[in-house]
């Protein structure tokens, strides 16, 4: 029996032939990524709980500040310092102020073929350039840190193939919206979501990472796309070559397979308070707004700020909305700068930040309070998710996001221009 790509990357971590569904089996992690969410916690359990603390290979350790950049209180301020602190002393890849973790990874350090371990459940993200990334907890982050392996149950594989072309003026982030509303939220639970196809062709770099991101949100424990042109062009021009490319046997066997018409998907919002409450943006439309989020880990890329600037150029944010525009990275607000980007944002009365996770996390800037409504690029809809217990999140594109930031209420691009 073939294997599919999750299987090939999990047998290569193992040091074996092959693997099946269902193997327990130790293995070799190529790197290690943590943020300011849960490293400060790790690093209390090294040092008071082992009895020979010490790190298996410093130079798989990435760790990122992100979450609360700039830090909103001092305990924040203490968590980060400790975190500061201890990346120095010990030679760790320490970034801060540099943008979204899974971005930050991406653009410098992902590899196709490595099986990666980070302290964040949307690590799947890594899966656009077809390395195995999964989210851990931060126990489990600390075995790895020290021993340099872990364990992994080999998970079943559902198997997209991906048809045809997105119509003008649908995202990737449409498709995977759709995907999940299709299959829900425990759909691939611990299982591998695996995305091929034609269709596959036609999405770029910044479209596969939205796609991969995501599909935590359908409970995977990984995503992963075919390795092909796109990948290896896009890595290359970020100075990387892969570790190894993998695609699934002809008789690799998949627990379901979905075939997706890329022509059939429309524009698309979750609406509160689950990822998987989706219906076509016209149905929400109307919904009063107070803030719009373009940015995060799933839609703060060039790509995005593109989309969003061309709909808002010429127009104003709506006198009642505050829109917060967040590059996922430096390089993305650099590079949003240089085609002035972010002066449109600005002259249309929309607030650009300093890349970091910022709203979508929910903790610090932008929060929204007590029966308000957000409409926003961040990845998560659940109940307080963005403030306040008792406000609501709607998730959709940044072309959504922002015509929704003109109107003062939920629409679509198209609808905003009629």
């Amino acid at each position: 029996m073939g294997m599919t790509i999750a299987e090939k990357i999990i047998a290569r971590a193992a040091g074996v032939d092959s693997v099946k569904p269902g193997d327990i089996h130790t293995v070799e992690l190529d790197q290690l990524m943590s943020n300011d969410g849960t490293t400060h916690l790790t690093i209390d359990m090294y040092n008071n709980k082992l009895k020979h603390p010490h790190i298996a290979d410093v130079s798989k350790l990435v760790w990122i500040v992100d979450h609360n950049v700039p830090a909103d209180s001092p305990k924040t301020a203490a968590s980060q310092k400790k975190m500061r602190d201890f990346a120095r002393e010990h030679g760790i890849t320490f970034y801060e102020g540099k943008g979204v973790c899974h971005q930050i990874m991406m653009e410098n350090h992902v590899r196709p073929g490595e099986l990666i371990f980070g302290a964040d459940s949307h690590t799947c993200a890594y899966g656009a350039l077809g390395a195995f990334g999964t989210g851990v907890g931060c126990t489990d982050y600390l075995y790895a840190m020290v021993t340099g392996h872990s364990w992994v149950l080999v998970p079943e594989t559902l198997r997209f193939n991906l048809h045809g072309k997105l119509p003008e003026g649908v995202y990737a982030r449409d498709l995977i919206l759709t995907i999940i509303g299709q299959i829900g939220a425990n759909g691939a639970n611990y299982k591998a979501m695996e995305f091929a196809g034609d269709g596959l062709k036609t999405l770029t770099m910044s479209d596969r990472i939205a796609v991969c991101n995501l599909c935590v949100e359908a409970g995977a424990k990984t995503a992963l796309m075919e390795v092909d042109d796109v990948t290896l062009d896009w890595l290359h021009a970020h100075g990387r070559e892969p570790k190894a490319c993998f695609t699934s046997d002809a008789d690799a066997n998949f627990s379901a397979v979905y075939d997706i018409d890329l022509g059939s998907i429309v524009p698309i919002v979750a609406k509160p308070h689950f990822v998987d409450n989706v219906c076509p943006a016209k149905e929400a439309a109307g919904v009063r707004i107070d803030e719009a989020f373009l940015g995060s880990c799933n839609n703060g890329r060039i790509e995005d700020l593109r989309v969003g600037a061309a709909i808002l150029k010429g127009k104003k944010v709506h006198p009642l909305v505050r829109f917060l525009v967040v590059p996922a990275s430096l390089s993305v607000y650099e590079q949003a700068l240089k085609e002035g980007l972010l002066k449109i944002f600005m002259d249309a009365g929309a607030i650009v930040m300093n890349p970091n996770c910022s709203v979508c996390w929910g903790s610090c800037q932008g929060v929204i309070g007590e029966g308000e409504t957000l409409i926003s690029t961040g990845t998560r809809n659940f109940k307080g998710r963005a403030g306040h217990k008792d406000s609501f999140v709607y998730l959709a594109s940044a072309a959504t996001v922002t015509a929704s930031a003109i109107a003062g209420e939920i629409t679509t691009a198209d609808a905003l221009c009629q």
